[in-house]
């Protein structure tokens, strides 16, 4: 019962605090990972494949996947709701309110701030999936070796990704860019 408690504060703690959708999650679940032992780094990257390749919201599935794997179905329940619920509130409070106040100087303001803190979220949280997809720090640290440092398949996929997705004329879905890169996965072994 501990262990849920705990689940339930982390993913509301979580939800109340991380502006800015999914991706904006993932400092906070790399720091819950650090402090419960949870899941690892590697972890949530595996978290950030499935939750982008699966329907719904990345932080509710996100949520869904480490309630799961924790504490399974009952986890798997909790970690959601407990994700959503600060959301819910939040946003009950603010229609009443913001009607009301939305022209007002502070509020604009308010949001002038948010939206830089979110973007800076989400820009640590891509970094940080960068350096798990990308890079073998772990072997670089034993070896010093910079050849050991780069996950060369991984960025040879993630280049030709991005030049697929930002190519004019060919606009591919992104569950073609997933399935694409699922089979690439396990044809090439990464």
């Amino acid at each position: 019962m501990e262990g849920l408690l705990q689940l339930f504060y982390e993913f509301f703690k979580t939800g109340l605090f991380a502006v800015g959708g999914g991706l904006a999650t993932l400092p906070f679940l790399y720091a819950m990972g650090e402090k419960t032992g949870w899941f690892t780094g590697t972890d949530v990257a595996d978290m950030i494949a499935i939750s982008e390749s699966t329907p719904g919201p990345m932080g509710v599935n996100m949520a869904t996947y480490v309630g799961f794997a924790s504490f399974g179905i009952v986890g798997a329940i909790i970690g959601p709701l407990a994700l959503v619920f600060p959301s819910v509130i939040v946003i009950v409070l603010i229609s009443q309110i913001l009607n009301k106040f939305k022209e007002s100087k502070a509020v604009q303001d308010v949001f002038y701030g948010l939206r830089p803190a979110s973007t800076g979220l989400i820009i640590a949280a891509g970094i940080g999936v960068a350096r798990i997809a990308l890079l073998y720090e772990d072997v670089f640290a034993k070896t010093k070796s910079m050849a050991d440092l780069f996950n060369y398949k991984g960025i040879l996929l993630a280049v030709g990704i991005y030049i697929l997705t930002n190519n004019r004329k060919v606009k591919p879905h992104p569950i073609l860019v997933i399935v694409i890169a699922a089979a690439v996965g396990i044809v090439f072994k990464f």
